[in-house]
């Protein structure tokens, strides 16, 4: 699907979550029907997901940690989305640098690090190492309470 200017001008102003179509029709000077049409096909398309976000630090008992990990074969995309599927997870890459793959995991009292590693992460085959990055701090992440 092609993202025109339209599209990228709509997006943004679907970043204030609530805004009603009308609004963004006027402000971006077109019809609400085109605005409408427009987010439809982005969502059919898997382009643009309308969804709400939290702050994973303002939810007591939450942790979020990013894990760094090192795979033995180079089958990145297949091993990404597997892990990309385990409980926790919010998101997954393939990246440069030291690590093959970076996930973001999102951990709740009753399921943390150590459930994570031992009851999702060892169904993956395929992994040769990983590093884990607690986050103490984070600034403008928000993410999907998948939990």
């Amino acid at each position: 699907m092609k993202i025109d200017d339209i599209n990228i001008a709509i997006i943004k102003e679907l970043q204030q979550g609530r805004k009603s179509f009308k609004k963004i029709a006027e402000k971006l000077d077109i019809t609400e029907n085109t605005v409408r049409a427009r987010v439809n096909k982005l969502t059919e398309e898997g382009v643009l997901d309308i969804c709400g976000l939290v702050d994973p630090s303002c939810i007591p008992g939450h942790k979020t940690v990013i894990i760094g990990l090192k795979v033995s074969d180079m089958n990145l995309v297949g091993v990404g989305k597997e892990i990309s599927r385990l409980k926790g997870v919010i998101s997954t890459s393939v990246v440069t640098g030291r690590f093959d793959l970076m996930a973001l995991v999102l951990f709740k009292e009753g399921f943390g690090l150590l459930e994570f590693y031992t009851d999702e992460m060892s169904k993956v085959s395929g992994i040769d190492s990983v590093e884990t990055f607690v986050v103490y701090k984070s600034f403008n992440l928000m993410v999907p309470y998948i939990l």
